[in-house]
């Protein structure tokens, strides 16, 4: 049954006669949905009557930070979350982070406002033309109801939708007048939201893996996602196969301090390939085969290696360049090749050589600082990042050890992670969060910090503050950009870190020296609330 409803019924709707808008809260609560993630507007002010006293208005101070906290709530608690966004300039600015949701197979049901449907053949002011084609192509649907009556049971469509593998956001319009119409209840139903790979395809896959000299596991972010972590771990020991982490992964699907894990790749084909040389079965879990940043060429896995794929979306194993792929559910597939008789045992890999430690220096490295965290954080607590710039050094010096403690967004789109740590934090009460982010990133959503401070959450937000866009500038060589080349827009002086997160109500100091670093860090994680730690780096 899908993992938010309370009590199956096989009933679609009721006789009873109630408002839309009863009917619709009605259907949340069967849903197991009593968390609004909203900024209001004047079309959406009906749902709010009469408020009741058993949900929560997640309050966002913009229309992409609300889409950010609701991704982040829903990929934690496993259930779709209930997004209210205002007509067509709400929906536009929340759009970054409806395709961010989108790339992460966020499950949420986005509800926008409409005018009343009595002006709408006036164009009136705050009017949404083309209210179902503004999100597409990043919903799996949309829709605006034809009538009032139909709006409960467009609601329950469209859960049912997002909780189907592959999971992701949908949008339902809603005309403000809608709200108060009369309309029967809708009853929430059991609707089935994954599918078996088929056993042929399983089979290919599993005899390739036990004919195998020298296999490799590359783990992408669908098997974290799909409740998959024990269960390709015990594939992987079973095969002594090493294992990589997919490029560009959103979630960690494998704990990075094993024995049998091999590191990351990057998005770049000849990279692959090269790194993947001498394996002779790839076998790509929960990650597309694969996801490339810059233009490559020539072949996309080594020479005489068998490519192999698990992936829960059809559209990704169809444009796989080659190889054989499973479509269906991670866990499922994972299990039914644990269930094959033991294969004959194989000698372990190479291990990942450790990268040395990281010293102080002045200013401080990101290495530095990212290794002083890992040794004071709990492994259990949780890393939301958005430091493109800091991720490799992050893959050495942070490792992320247990199932669902790492996010991130699989679009490459800022302004996801600050809201996402407030999601998070909220669908994982009482775990810490850490909220990790570059300084130009943190300003896509810094009101994020808003919401945490109102909420009481305890997060840890560590801006990494170089005073520039240095992803982009270390991409610029890919672009013909010789060393000593001024590259424009990328400077950003001037922010003030611990004066944007006060303004909002957020605790916040600012390191700069190495020596202070390790005290500041460990009082952070120790907040009752969320706190804002500014590290100056190079």
């Amino acid at each position: 049954m899908p993992a938010g409803i309370k009590t199956p019924v096989d009933a679609i709707a009721s006789t009873e006669k109630t408002s839309v808008r009863e009917a619709v809260l009605g259907l949340l609560r069967g849903f197991n949905i009593t968390s609004i993630f909203g900024n209001p507007g004047s079309t959406e002010l009906s749902l709010f009557l009469d408020f009741p006293s058993d949900f929560r208005y997640v309050l966002g101070l913009q229309e992409s930070v609300v889409v950010g906290m609701a991704d982040g709530y829903a990929q934690a608690t496993h259930n779709a979350s209930f997004v209210n966004l205002h007509s067509a300039v709400g929906v536009g600015h929340a759009m970054g982070n409806i395709f961010t949701a989108y790339k992460n197979r966020t499950p949420m049901i986005i509800t926008a406002g409409q005018q009343s449907r009595s002006i709408l053949p006036f164009d009136p002011f705050l009017f949404s033309n083309q209210a179902t084609e503004l999100p597409k192509p990043y919903v799996k649907w949309s829709c605006e109801p034809a009538r009032a009556e139909d709006v409960p049971l467009a609601i329950a469509r469209a859960y049912y939708i997002a909780m189907q593998e592959p999971r992701g956001p949908v949008l339902v319009s809603v005309p403000a007048d809608d709200w108060e119409k009369p309309t029967e209840r809708v009853l929430p139903r059991v609707v089935s939201t994954e599918s078996r790979p088929e056993p042929r395809v399983l089979e290919q896959i599993g005899a390739a893996l036990d004919a195998s000299a020298r296999p490799a596991l590359v783990i992408g972010a669908a098997v974290d996602r799909g409740n998959a972590w024990e269960e390709v771990l015990r594939l992987a020991e079973r095969h002594n196969t090493r294992v990589w982490a997919a490029p560009m992964s959103g979630r960690c699907g494998f704990p990075e301090d094993h024995r049998l894990f091999a590191g990351f790749l990057p998005a770049m084909r000849e990279s692959i390939v090269r790194l993947l040389a001498g394996h002779d079965v790839i076998f790509a879990v929960g990650a597309p085969v694969f996801t490339y940043h810059v233009e490559g060429a020539g072949p996309h896995v080594p020479g005489g290696a068998a490519l192999y794929q698990l992936i829960d979306d059809p559209t990704i194993a169809a444009w796989a360049p080659t190889g054989t792929s499973a479509v269906g559910n991670i866990r499922l597939g994972v299990l039914d090749l644990l269930a094959r008789p033991a294969p004959a045992p194989r000698a372990l890999p190479p291990m990942r050589c450790a990268p040395p430690r990281a010293e102080p220096s002045k200013p401080m490295s990101v290495p530095y600082v990212l290794q002083t965290l890992a040794e004071l954080r709990d492994p259990a607590s949780i890393v939301v990042e958005e430091a493109p710039s800091s991720r490799a050094a992050m893959h050495d010096y942070l490792p992320i050890l247990r199932s669902e403690t790492f996010y991130t967004m699989c679009s490459g789109g800022l302004g996801h992670g600050l809201p996402a740590a407030v999601g998070v934090a909220l669908g994982k009460p009482g775990t810490r969060v850490i909220g990790l982010a570059g300084d130009g990133s943190a300003m896509y959503s810094i009101q994020a910090l808003w919401s945490a401070a109102q909420l009481n959450l305890p997060i840890t937000f560590v801006i990494l503050k170089n005073r520039r866009y240095a992803a982009l500038q270390e991409f610029a060589p890919t672009f013909g950009f010789k060393p000593h080349d001024t590259l424009e827009g990328t400077a950003l002086p001037d922010l003030d870190f611990v004066a944007l997160a006060k303004g909002h109500g957020c605790a916040a100091v600012r390191v700069s020296d190495a020596a202070l670093l390790r005290e500041a860090l460990h009082q952070a994680l120790r907040s009752n609330g969320p706190i804002l730690v500014e590290v100056d780096v190079r």
